[in-house]
């Protein structure tokens, strides 16, 4: 595995033990963590920092879910990955997700391999 130091992940996550532990695995490659505790504060913090270079989106969220967060960060730029990360696991919650513009799924509890292996992939790392 390659330390990337400047890749800098937004995590949309509402409930502070997964994020602890999502800021856990994602500190063995060093990455800068923002985290936001709703969809609407996502996208108000992809606004503020022009140089997030991917989002980790809970789906079921506060104030504005993970679909409609996902669909406005698309909206400001389409090109930064976004992994969608939720309890439901249906074939259809998959597919309403990356409909709603993520370009990938991890369903929970996620795995820490699989998840490094995401954004390896994302990030080219």
């Amino acid at each position: 595995m390659i330390v990337v130091d400047a890749l800098k992940i937004l995590i949309a996550e509402d409930v502070e033990s997964n994020f602890l532990y999502l800021n856990a695995v994602l500190s063995k490659i060093k990455a800068k963590i923002i985290w936001a505790k709703n969809g609407r504060e996502a996208v108000e913090m992809f606004r503020q920092h022009d140089d997030i270079d991917l989002v980790l989106m809970d789906l079921q969220m506060p104030e504005m879910n993970g679909y409609d967060a996902t669909r406005l960060i698309k909206d400001i730029n389409p090109n930064v990955p976004v992994i969608a990360q939720t309890a439901f696991a249906m074939a259809e919650d998959r597919s309403k997700a990356l409909d709603a513009g993520c370009d990938e799924y991890l369903a929970k509890p996620i795995r820490s391999k699989d998840l490094l292996n995401l954004v390896e992939r994302f990030m080219h790392v």
